[in-house]
């Protein structure tokens, strides 16, 4: 169903769509299709039941600057492009940890600041979703290890110091990230 605004037959300007499935979007359209801004609240019974995107949507599809919530209190607040996390953007978890950085088609992958809810705390390269590069992760008692990462595991140390750990040391699992195409 729309209420709405049309132009030549077809939805254009303000409007209120809602899917057949329940879902509800309230925003501007352009050609039959979501485009600008716009709120896009997930209704329907199905496992993205309660989320809710709010940001731009370009040719029906999210694209620019939105923040996605998560029913569970999950939030990615930064770019978009082509329906999925890409640029900057902050992603914070319901339990307080949060990745502040950049995204490539939907993957941690660039520079990033993370934070953990126990108080570690990673500033360095991602590649593909792993801490992959340059790197530093301070754990919450003071213990650092700073070098060269690669697919979540420290490799080599940068400098030699009493606070710079081995490479036995483990470090938390990354979550993987959610799909919310």
């Amino acid at each position: 169903k729309y209420v709405g605004e049309f132009r030549k037959g077809i939805k254009d300007g303000q409007g209120t769509y809602t899917t057949a499935n329940g879902d509800k979007y309230v925003g501007e359209f352009k050609d039959n299709k979501y485009h600008g801004q716009g709120t896009y609240y997930n209704l329907a019974d199905n496992k993205f039941k309660g989320d809710k995107y709010v940001g731009e949507f370009r040719k029906g599809i999210k694209d620019g600057q939105g923040t996605y919530t998560f029913a569970d209190g999950e939030k990615y607040v930064g770019e978009w492009k082509d329906g999925t996390y890409h640029g900057q953007g902050t992603y914070t978890y319901a339990n307080g940890n949060k990745y502040v950085g950049e995204y490539k088609d939907g993957t941690r992958h660039g520079h990033f600041i993370a934070t953990f809810a126990n108080g570690d705390k990673y500033v360095g390269e991602f590649k593909d979703g792993t801490y992959h590069g340059q790197g530093t992760y301070t754990y919450a008692d003071g213990r650092v290890n700073e070098g060269i990462w690669e697919d979540n595991k420290f490799l080599s140390a940068k400098k030699t110091s009493p606070t710079v750990l081995g490479t036995s040391e483990k470090t938390p699992r990354i979550k993987p990230k959610r799909n919310v195409s």
